[in-house]
Formats: C-alpha cells, structure tokens, sequence
C-alpha cells in the first residue's frame, strides 16, 4: 500500500486503460476492507466512527486528498459512517487512481 499512497493520481481520458480483473485481485491484497465490484467497476469500503464530529473529519480530509489528487469518490454520509466508492467514471471502470486514492486514505488513518 506504501507504494500506491506514495504515488500522483494521472489524468485520465477516454484512452487510460482499466485495471484488469486480476489486477484489481492483487491491488485489493493492500487495501484491507476494501471490496470491488468488477460489474459496476467500482471499489468501496464502509468506515465508522464513533460520532458525527469524527465522521464529518473524515469527510473533509477525503475531500482534501480528493481535491490534491483531482480524483473524487462517491461518498454516502451519516452519522457514524462513510461509504467511500471509487470508480474511473472517463474509462467506465476501475483505473491506477482509484486505488492510488484509497490507499492515500488507509494511510491517513494510520
């Protein structure tokens, strides 16, 4: 995960190619709690929190790095929890950024 953390999320266009499904296997591997749904073309991990405060803290530092890496999650807020969801929607499916994203996220909360 260090590795993709440390990584710059690239444009992508119409002509980035998507992760393969074996691949996607391999990156998952350093994403704990992260699963993806190849037919949507999407990953996503479910994070709880204690309170709203805790939870709206991690909603802006998502935002953040979403906003540095010019790549932005679906995300569904309530009180205690956010679903974060990634997926390429210029390439209909899962790219490099999706996961370089996630792990930038795991890292945060280490």
């Amino acid at each position: 995960m260090t590795d993709l953390a440390n990584k710059r999320c690239a444009p992508c266009t119409a002509d980035t190619p998507r992760v393969a499904p074996e691949e996607v296997t391999r990156l998952l591997a350093s994403l704990p709690g992260y699963k993806a749904d190849l037919l949507v073309g999407s990953i996503s991990k479910t994070y709880e929190f204690p309170d709203f405060y805790e939870t709206m803290g991690f909603v802006n530092a998502v935002a953040y790095i979403a906003n540095a890496e010019d790549h932005h999650p679906e995300l569904a807020v309530s009180y205690s929890r956010c679903v974060v969801t990634y997926s390429t929607h210029d390439i209909g499916g899962l790219s490099e950024n999706d996961f370089i994203c996630a792990a930038k996220i795991e890292a945060l909360l280490r």
